[in-house]
């Protein structure tokens, strides 16, 4: 399959993941349908000892949901640029350093040999500045 068809198909199902709750009225039955994690977690814990008090309460309460979940996706893209940021860095770092990392029981190549042979000639010149 060629890889533009392979993308938008990922594209697609990414795109049906996202919208098929909101399709088939996944949570229409509660009152909140799409609570976060420590509103439902909050509500089992009251659900079971009404008497239970939080250890501690929030630093910042934001005035509405939708500032919350603001604040939570620039999380999330911030969180995702750093690691993009990352593994790109290392790839370019390993491109820069001598090509494509080859797995040793890979057919060598001419490219291969050669820096192979550069990095050999570049140890033996280390080890000969070393013993001066």
């Amino acid at each position: 399959m060629p890889r533009t068809a392979t993308t938008w198909l990922l594209i697609a199902a990414a795109a049906l993941i996202a919208v098929l709750p909101l399709l088939i009225g996944a949570g229409s039955h509660v009152e909140e349908p799409f609570a976060g994690a420590d509103a439902q977690a909050k509500s089992a814990v009251t659900d079971i000892d009404r008497g239970y008090e939080p250890w501690f309460t929030s630093i910042y309460e934001p005035p509405s949901s939708e500032i919350e979940s603001g604040i939570f996706a620039l999380q999330a893209a911030i969180g995702a640029g750093i690691i993009g940021y990352y593994f790109g860095a290392v790839r370019t770092r390993s491109r820069l350093a001598g090509g494509r990392a080859v797995p040793p029981d890979a057919p060598r190549t001419e490219t291969a040999e050669r820096s192979a042979d550069a990095a050999a000639d570049t140890a033996e010149a280390d080890s000969g500045s070393a013993e001066r």
